[in-house]
């Protein structure tokens, strides 16, 4: 018999267990450790905040309503501020002789001009432009204004419904207007000439880009 059984009041003690160690007497037990912190995860992509048209940039139809509306105010700005001729007016009558034996007519363009600018207008150079039938150009520049007369009297046909020259130097004023007479000749038959597709008359002014063509 074991000794332990001949004692009925001895305490019995577990076989084959641990008992944890009480803290000696006078110091604190040792806390536990704090809780691991549970990280949230945020699902952040740079490439879409930074750097990116869709992120910097309006809609796209925005954007292209804004340049056709800026495209339209330059248009306007640009039309408004051509270049643009400083007079105006017409032919109002042409006559012809033809010269016997050079294959060649003369011709007395009378036309009206108009200063429609707002300075003088200050003529330096008179040309006439002559289109035929067949499509082919001549051009010359106004004879002299001293030469009138002479070419009146060895063809008086030309002197019809004539006006004083309207030749270089010839200076309007703004809203003034001008009557006046060229001769030009060209190396054609009277016959082409009457048949002819267009005749201009071209008056480059001295200031001026643009030129001011009559028909």
């Amino acid at each position: 018999m074991h000794p332990a059984d001949s004692n009925p009041s001895a305490p019995s003690v577990p076989l084959n267990r641990t008992t944890a160690a009480a803290p000696p007497a006078g110091i604190p037990p040792t806390p536990p450790p704090p809780p691991t912190p549970v990280r949230s995860t945020t699902d952040f992509r740079i490439g879409e905040e930074f750097g990116t048209a869709k992120r910097s940039l309006p809609p796209a139809g925005i954007v292209l309503l804004c340049i056709a509306a800026l495209a339209v105010i330059v248009g306007i700005f640009a039309f408004k501020e051509r270049p643009k001729p400083q007079g105006a007016g017409s032919i109002d009558f042409v006559t012809n002789a033809d010269v016997p034996g050079q294959n060649m007519i003369l011709a007395a363009i009378t036309m009206t001009l108009r200063n429609t600018g707002e300075k003088p207008l200050w003529v330096k150079k008179v040309t006439a432009q002559l289109t035929t039938a067949a499509g082919k150009t001549f051009e010359d520049e106004a004879a002299s204004a001293v030469d009138l007369d002479r070419y009146y009297q060895a063809f008086p046909a030309l002197k019809e419904s004539t006006n004083p020259a309207l030749s270089p130097e010839l200076k309007l004023l703004p809203g003034m207007e001008q009557k006046g007479t060229i001769i030009v000749s060209f190396k054609v038959t009277k016959e082409d000439f009457d048949q002819r597709k267009s005749l201009t008359v071209t008056i480059q002014p001295y200031d001026q880009v643009l030129p001011v063509t009559l028909q």
